[in-house]
Formats: C-alpha cells, structure tokens, sequence
C-alpha cells in the first residue's frame, strides 16, 4: 500500500488532517512530517501576542502519523485483498500519556515516529516521539487507539 493511499484513507481533512508526508511505513513503525501553518486558527488565541502549538494539537499531530497511518497499514495487512478507504476507517482514541519538552511555533515543521508496542483485538498501542527541525525532541509518549475496518 502507498503512502499516498495511506494519507487518503486518513478519516480527516484540512483543517484538521495534520500529515503532510509519510517517510518510512512498516509492520513496526511509522515516520511522518507535518508543518504547522502560521495561520492556523489556533493561534489566534494561544497565546495571546506569543503564539505556541497547543499539547492537544501537537498530540494529535502524533496520532495521526504515528498511530493512525500505522493502523491503516496494519489493517490492510491483514486483509491484503480489500483497498481500505476513509468509509472503512473506524478509530477512537483509548488512551495517551504524553510529556512536553520544546515548544512548536507557527511555521515549524516537526518529524513524527512511533514503534508498535502492539496490536491485538484491534487496539494498537504506539510508543511515538515528534522532534522540531534542529531534532530536538519536542515532546514523547504513549498513544493507543482502537481501530476497525
């Protein structure tokens, strides 16, 4: 399965859809990049006149890439011969406990990576990692989510 058809299959669209690429994709992990748009409406009101990314954002950021790319891969995995789409893509969200290290500013773009921990009775749980472009790690944790197709 493509990247590009991965990145279709996302239940998600702009403004809201925050992969811009996928880097590496396997059975074990996924590597991803986003840029956040300066004009993100988000901004507007976080913090005012000294804007930073929202933890929310930034982990869902991390979702998105690390467990939700990964999942679809996963599920298409194990039904080779059905084309998952976004109809067919079923995710909520389990769990995450994430820490904050450096701050993300409007226009920074950030690289995404998790590792599977596992995936079992349709739950997937990803240890996932997002560094900035100097690869500082901006924040870490763990994310699980349950996913059907």
């Amino acid at each position: 399965m493509s990247f590009d058809l991965i990145i279709s299959a996302l239940p998600y669209t702009k403004p809201f859809l925050f992969v811009d690429e996928i880097l590496q994709l396997d059975g074990q992990g996924c590597t991803g990049t986003y840029r956040f748009l300066e004009d993100s409406h988000f901004y507007k009101g976080h913090f005012k006149d000294y804007p930073v990314t929202p933890g929310v954002i930034l982990t869902e950021c991390m979702a998105q890439i690390g467990v939700v790319c990964l999942g679809i891969f996963l599920l298409n995995d194990l039904d080779e011969e059905k084309k998952i789409t976004t109809e067919d893509v079923q995710i909520a969200l389990s769990s995450t406990q994430i820490d904050f290290f450096v701050p993300i500013y409007p226009g920074e773009q950030v690289k995404v990576v998790s590792k599977k921990e596992y995936f079992r009775f349709n739950k997937l749980k990803c240890a996932v990692e997002m560094f900035n472009n100097k690869n500082e790690l901006v924040c870490r944790g763990t994310i699980s989510g349950m996913m059907k197709a």
